[in-house]
């Protein structure tokens, strides 16, 4: 942060905007790469790209994070949520197709914990109705699917650097764009609208007003804390993925008394979260309870967004019950890099004795 501010740039696409783009073009081959404020406004831009406007419609998983819908329902559109896969939280594709119609323009896949959706039968379906595909890569920095990273599949593709995730700079997010026709447009919405990218280029002589817009950049500030995270990538990862399969081992033999997530055995993950699958709503809040009572914080997820206060008021609600189940059965373990083994052993002990296994 200290060489951003040397270099008398702190504001959007400095130094190192430059230097995290260059990360991902040689480390992901994400060729178009456009730094942001957050994830959510990643997603703003992607509405605003396709132009979405009243009476289109976006099929999307109803167990995911708000700004996943609210991105489009600002610009007008309605959404379709579907339901998640009965053994883990991504969206069941076998159920998109019958929402398909005249009005649907995108499928959003979110990839839940890092793990991939099914991406060879959502390419499918995207062609055959020629629609747009968006991946929602919030949790899956270096995640791959068939060796290949998240975030590559769709037209567009969104990543988050908040706090939360693997890879932070605090607030922060990307979004990447694989369908060239929408490169340049994202350029000028970026910037206000404006073709001030191009200006500072040298291509024009002044830059003005010429298509919608807001203000979707990065500070170099964050950019630099971020190309920090980026460059111990490796490091990072390997430290959350010993950690999720520290959880895996120990945990692993217990299914009489709860699930855990075993999508992810065997498959190059990025260690982004470890859950386990409780039998019910009432025996999770006992086991927060009791973990709370040992220092130990575990937490719920999600509230699908199909029963949300918000959606509810204006639409009918269809079921969608594998997400019902994973909000209220879903626990989220502790996962950060400054966690020790022995500190996995000592929570996962705490939650075989609550069962009183041990």
């Amino acid at each position: 942060m200290y060489e951003a501010v040397k270099h008398f740039r702190i504001s959007g696409d400095g130094l190192y905007s430059q230097k995290c783009n260059d990360f991902f073009k040689y480390n992901y081959k994400f060729k178009n790469n456009f730094l942001t404020p957050s994830c959510t406004a990643a997603l703003e831009m992607t509405a605003l790209l396709m132009n979405i406007k009243p009476g289109d419609e976006v099929i999307m998983p109803s167990f995911t994070f708000v700004s996943c819908a609210n991105a489009f329902v600002l610009r007008g559109a309605t959404i379709r949520f579907i339901d998640s896969n009965c053994n883990e939280p991504n969206i069941d594709v076998s159920k998109i197709e019958a929402l398909v119609n005249k009005n649907t323009k995108a499928i959003i896949a979110v990839h839940y914990a890092g793990i991939p959706c099914d991406i060879d039968e959502l390419i499918r379906i995207k062609k055959k109705y020629s629609l747009v595909l968006i991946e929602d890569c919030a949790h899956a920095i270096d995640s791959y699917y068939k060796n290949k990273p998240l975030g590559s599949f769709g037209d567009f593709s969104t990543f988050s650097f908040h706090d939360t995730k693997n890879i932070t700079c605090g607030e922060g997010g990307l979004l990447v764009v694989n369908n060239k026709k929408y490169v340049k447009r994202a350029e000028i919405i970026r910037e206000k609208g404006t073709d001030r990218a191009a200006f500072f280029r040298g291509e024009i002589k002044k830059y003005s007003w010429i298509d919608i817009g807001s203000s979707y950049l990065l500070s170099d500030l964050s950019a630099a804390y971020l190309y920090g995270q980026l460059t111990s990538i490796k490091t990072i990862q390997s430290k959350r993925i010993k950690i999720f399969n520290r959880y895996s081992a120990n945990l692993n033999n217990f299914s009489k008394y709860f699930k855990i997530p075993e999508s992810f055995i065997g498959k190059k993950y990025n260690g982004h979260m470890f859950y386990i699958i409780l039998k019910s709503s009432k025996e999770r809040s006992s086991l927060i309870e009791y973990l709370d009572m040992k220092n130990i914080q575990a937490v719920s997820h999600y509230v699908p967004l199909h029963n949300s206060k918000f959606y509810k008021e204006k639409h009918i609600v269809d079921s969608c019950k594998n997400a019902d189940l994973f909000s209220k059965r879903l626990l989220r373990l502790p996962l950060h890099p400054y966690l020790k083994m022995n500190n996995i052993d000592d929570i996962c002990e705490n939650i075989l004795n609550f069962y009183k296994i041990l």
